[in-house]
């Protein structure tokens, strides 16, 4: 037995030369590429973008079910829950049984999420203009109508 041979791939007849300029490939690089810059911008302050996202969600819209807070960040639940373990145990939320149906779990920033915000929120707006400027008021503004956010 043979492992690790591999064969070579037949030529593809398909003519695939536009898929160089792939959106969907273009969009994940970017995004990718913005998460970084917003985390390093907000290392110092020891959390990471999503997780001020999360609680910036909370803060504003307050308490809530977590399938309706993976709704609006467009996240899964399963990686919505992974990262509100990470938030809940730096003690940034507090999770609780819903009171009207007790398999749901409503989630809510506690004081200390509040705080991490607010001495993370320099370094944030300096991220988020810097993205801004890098992509211009015709790419954000794009960038925000493609999430469904509102233009302005």
């Amino acid at each position: 037995m043979r492992i690790g041979v591999y064969t070579r791939m037949p030529k593809i007849d398909t003519d695939i030369a536009d898929c160089r300029a792939c959106l969907c490939l273009a969009s994940r690089r970017a995004s990718r590429s913005i998460t970084r810059a917003f985390d390093r911008r907000l290392r110092p302050h020891g959390i990471r973008g999503t997780q001020f996202s999360i609680l910036v969600a909370l803060i504003e819209g307050g308490p809530t079910t977590i399938g309706e807070l993976a709704g609006f960040l467009g996240i899964e639940r399963t990686t919505l829950t992974r990262n509100l373990d990470v938030v809940a145990a730096q003690g940034w939320v507090k999770i609780g049984v819903g009171s009207e149906d007790a398999r749901s779990r409503i989630v809510a920033v506690s004081q200390d999420g509040r705080k991490a915000v607010a001495a993370a929120l320099p370094a944030w707006r300096e991220a988020q203009n810097a993205a801004v400027a890098a992509l211009g008021p015709a790419g954000t503004n794009a960038l925000r109508a493609l999430a469904g956010m509102p233009i302005g």
